[in-house]
């Protein structure tokens, strides 16, 4: 079977950005490999600690099990999304546990976020966990520069956000930063935000993002790895299209997708109807949004 490392790899070749759709509530596994599958698309399905903290994932070991009920190699592969050294609550996570338990159910590839450290902090912990997880050949993802978004309260305005470059991650540490720190793929920030997590903002609609195709080119070019891009959702589309040409490999999907859900399970009271706008929202993103109907066999040369 293809690693997960050799897929963003390949994806990377064909500028291509894979979704990773996060799993918000464990229903949602299903109609998401469905629709993947459905569409002759590859995606990675993933949970980070938020999801289980805050929505309805329940667990690592939760989560793997129902993918394992539905999982097709063909299409899908499982990652751990997001485990941050300080959370968005400015709490410290055991990391390496989560990492560990991560390790030892089967997650093919695994994000360790220590962006909220000092840069050497950064690299110290990210080397850790590379040398945890590639001593058992799996890929680590990391996190240079702010993707805010999961922090209580209101954003700035975004346009403020961007014009100032806040959180951007910096040219001049990148390659620093991969060099050190051993990791497989870097989540960069380039004007992409996070959905809301909290209670009073989770349901809101994100503000629609761009991002500088100049600074990701420059930051491609630096590192020479794949990149990934959070807070897929609500990106302009010619944005996140010209993007994959650009150096990302891997965009993550979450809000859409979690909205999906939770308003048909409010409105309707049924999770076989929450289920259904998952799959026909996740459809929808890769034939509409994405155009990635029909790669599988590309990804998995």
């Amino acid at each position: 079977m293809k690693s997960t490392r050799d897929i963003i790899r390949r994806a990377r070749e064909l500028g291509v950005g894979l979704p990773a759709f996060n799993i918000a509530h464990l229903p949602m596994t299903e109609p998401v490999i469905r629709a993947v599958r459905d569409q002759d698309s590859f995606a990675l399905v993933e949970v980070s600690r938020i999801d289980w903290v805050k929505f309805g994932a329940k667990s690592l070991a939760a989560v793997i099990e129902e993918y394992r009920k539905w999982d097709d190699p063909r299409h899908v592969r499982i990652h751990l999304d997001h485990v941050p050294v300080i959370d968005e609550d400015h709490e410290k996570v055991d990391y390496r546990a989560v990492i560990e338990e991560a390790l030892s159910l089967g997650y093919q590839s695994v994000m360790i976020d220590a962006s909220r450290l000092s840069l050497e902090e950064n690299i110290r912990t990210t080397r850790e966990i590379a040398e945890l997880a590639h001593a058992s050949d799996i890929p680590v993802e990391a996190e240079l520069g702010a993707v805010l978004g999961h922090e209580d309260g209101p954003l700035p305005p975004y346009e403020e956000l961007f014009r100032s470059g806040r959180g951007f991650t910096r040219k001049e540490e990148a390659a620093r930063f991969v060099r050190e720190s051993g990791c497989d793929w870097l989540s960069v920030a380039i004007g992409n935000i996070h959905g809301a997590v909290g209670e009073a903002t989770k349901d809101q609609k994100k503000p629609e993002a761009r991002l500088s195709l100049s600074h990701l080119e420059a930051l491609a070019g630096i590192t020479g790895i794949p990149l990934v891009l959070h807070g897929g959702s609500g990106i302009k589309r010619a944005d996140m299209l010209a993007s994959m040409k650009k150096g990302i490999a891997k965009v993550n999907v979450g809000t859409e997708i979690r909205q999906a859900y939770e308003q048909a399970l409010k409105e309707r009271g049924s999770v076989t109807a929450a289920k259904d706008a998952v799959y026909t929202r996740t459809v929808s993103l890769i034939k509409d949004w994405f155009g990635l109907t029909g790669i599988r066999a590309g990804i998995l040369d």
